[in-house]
């Protein structure tokens, strides 16, 4: 059997991107936070993001409880599974994995920061702080099947390069989790205000918006007064990355992409 092994610091978005990998290198097994999951379906294990504490979720996550590693144990044996992909928090995770599922000691490790690009993962470990989410690789309703579906909040097709549907992964809200943190309107627009201000061309602000689907994403719409035969677009680009920065700064996350609309322009005569 050969082992691949995808490591990366938890909520860096392991999960969303193993359904892609395994189809991308022939990976015929998954095994995720105490899950079995074989051609798109949980086979065998619990998952640990159904454990009521972080210190049981560990514990689930590294097949610690004899009775789940025996479980997972005898369903590889069973599948005789060629090759398998192991997501974990570090490589010491990954080996104790290994070790307690009587696995080849020899994986082949695949740094997360080696197939996802730094922005998505940082909006990853963005979301799982403030937002709580954990991904499973498996279907939505399979996932009702273990669970109580009152913490489900989505599931989301995964596809190929080719437009192929590959699998899907569902989003979970585990009890461990703990609460939520929101950006309250306001914040954003004081940022949004005091970054604008630096620049004597933005006349007013018309309206800003941040939005959390999928990765974060800012929308700003403001009117400038500029003297006539200023370059607009160098000037729109630099407010562009002020922003980045000012709100990656702030909110300790860079946005997937920032938009500036100009929804007016004044020219002024030289």
């Amino acid at each position: 059997m050969h082992i691949y092994a995808l490591y990366g610091t938890s909520g860096t978005g392991k999960s969303t991107s193993a359904l892609e990998l395994a189809h991308r290198l022939g990976i015929d097994a998954i095994i995720d936070d105490g899950i079995l999951v074989y051609q798109g379906r949980k086979w065998a294990g619990t998952s640990a993001k159904y454990e009521k504490t972080k210190i049981q979720a560990v514990k689930r996550a590294i097949f610690y409880y004899r009775d789940h590693a025996e479980e997972v144990r005898q369903a590889l044996q069973q599948l005789n599974v060629e090759r398998l992909l192991i997501l974990g928090t570090s490589k010491r995770m990954i080996q104790r994995i290994v070790a307690a599922l009587h696995l080849p000691t020899n994986p082949e490790y695949i740094p997360i920061e080696t197939i996802k690009p730094l922005q998505e993962i940082e909006a990853a470990k963005y979301i799982r702080e403030t937002q709580g989410k954990h991904v499973i690789p498996i279907p939505r309703v399979e996932v009702e099947k273990d669970f109580f579906q009152k913490i489900i909040s989505s599931a989301q097709q995964i596809f190929s390069s080719k437009k192929e549907v590959i699998g899907e992964t569902t989003v979970v809200h585990p009890p461990f989790s703990g609460g939520r943190i929101q950006i309250h309107p306001q914040v954003l627009r004081k940022i949004v205000q005091a970054t604008c201000a630096r620049y004597e061309a933005v006349t007013q602000i018309h309206k800003t918006a941040y939005t959390f689907h999928d990765l974060p994403r800012l929308h700003v719409s403001l009117s400038l007064q500029l003297p006539f035969g200023t370059a607009i677009l160098p000037l729109v680009r630099s407010i562009q990355q002020a922003l980045y920065n000012e709100t990656s700064y702030c909110l300790n996350i860079a946005p997937a992409s920032i938009d500036v609309q100009v929804v007016s322009l004044k020219l002024q005569s030289p």
